[in-house]
């Protein structure tokens, strides 16, 4: 098992929100992913968070929350092509599974908004 403190990373943020630190990978990053608790990166490193769980890539550094019991949450970067690769193919198979699940109705297809309430619960 390999551990994140091991590698060659940068801190951003240091003793944050979830909150906090998804505004700073929003505003921060070149490309922006959400991804659930638990998404896997470097082999055995899950994401912890409250959705949704900011991912963000600026250049070649992927930048993510790290969690460590007792000392809060922190904005970490690291340089990994290859991660960033994996987690624009991940997330790009995800959209494709959603499009393949059919269409949003639109407004505009459920007909006419209700009145009233009780023309709501009419049907």
């Amino acid at each position: 098992m390999s551990c994140v403190e091991q590698m060659k990373y940068k801190l951003h943020l240091e003793r944050t929100t979830f909150k906090e630190a998804r505004e700073y990978i929003e505003k921060n990053s070149d490309e922006v992913y959400y991804v659930d608790p638990g998404y896997k990166i470097f082999k055995d490193y899950y994401i912890i968070g409250v959705p949704p769980v900011a991912m963000g890539v600026r250049g070649t550094e992927m930048l993510f929350t790290y969690v460590k019991p007792c000392h809060g949450t922190f904005v970490m970067g690291i340089d990994s092509e290859e991660e960033i690769s994996r987690l624009r193919k991940n997330e790009s198979e995800k959209i494709k599974k959603s499009l393949k699940m059919g269409r949003v109705k639109d407004k505009a297809d459920s007909g006419p908004a209700p009145a009233s309430f009780s023309e709501m619960y009419k049907k």
